[in-house]
């Protein structure tokens, strides 16, 4: 009998307890445990190779099933994976709140930079200085004998090494090379360069579009050309360049040719812009 009226006891202590408190105390629905694996935030992300201004996010979160991003230029997400495609380039922080059921929550941030992706392809040329003695005496992958005679090889006076290219002044030997390059990228071909004092006469220096066999197609297929006339000092080079975007090729040819006086030319670099 003691035992049974214990409880009628114990069971209004309780329920004097509860109603005392009731407007203090929050208490966890029937059954329930604590969060014993909150979320943890975490997430990885890559420009798209398209198009580097969209960014595609991996989330890495665990313990979530709902999340919130800011992608830091005021746009939102709630999907899992989202991609965002900034308006500009620049430095934006990027968060991720994750939650789980019980609205426990994790945030994540982490700071991204959106900007055009620099290219560390250079195109080759071959003997850019006209010192390896080849199979050509000095002169090889600098001839095309469709468009003109080839160049001679002079080694007094030179911009660096042993060897530079000379174009008597007859006007009738070119240089030719034909190097790979990236397509719709601008680069700056890089030379150097002395003429003879007189007669007055030029040098040209022109990127052509792909390989180039006929001389009635040049014009059309010049992409860029400088035409250079400092015959000032015939013992002093003097640097040039020419800059020149290669639109769709992926191919196109340093050409160059003189008219009217004896020419020489050295050390070619390329770089992209």
């Amino acid at each position: 009998m003691a035992q049974y009226l214990a409880k009628p006891v114990f069971a209004l202590s309780v329920c004097a307890l509860l109603f005392a408190g009731c407007d203090d105390i929050s208490l966890p629905e029937e059954g329930s445990l604590p969060d014993k694996t909150p979320p943890s935030a975490n997430f990885s992300y890559a420009p798209n190779e398209a198009d580097y201004k969209e960014i595609r996010f991996t989330n890495l979160s665990i313990s979530a099933t709902d999340y919130m991003w800011d992608f830091g230029d005021g746009a939102t997400s709630t999907d899992k994976d989202p991609s965002h495609t900034y308006a500009e380039d620049g430095t934006y922080t990027v968060s991720l709140t994750a939650s789980d059921k019980l609205n426990v929550s994790d945030t994540y941030s982490t700071t991204i930079e959106v900007a055009e992706p620099m290219n560390d392809f250079i195109p080759e040329i071959i003997n850019p200085g006209f010192d390896i003695e080849g199979m050509d005496s000095y002169r090889d992958g600098w001839r095309n004998g469709d468009l003109g005679g080839v160049i001679q090889i002079t080694s007094s006076p030179v911009h660096s090494g042993e060897k530079a290219a000379k174009l008597p002044s007859a006007g009738d030997r070119i240089g030719y090379q034909l190097i790979t390059v990236l397509p719709n990228t601008e680069y700056t071909l890089y030379f150097y360069y002395t003429m003879k004092s007189d007669p007055v006469g030029t040098l040209t220096v022109s990127m052509l579009a792909g390989h180039v066999t006929d001389p009635a197609d040049i014009p059309a297929r010049t992409i860029a050309s400088v035409t250079l006339n400092d015959q000032s000092d015939p013992s002093t080079y003097v640097p040039g360049s020419l800059v020149f975007n290669s639109g769709d090729n992926t191919e196109v040819a340093i050409f160059f040719t003189n008219e009217g006086v004896e020419c020489r030319i050295d050390t070619f670099s390329i770089e992209p812009n």
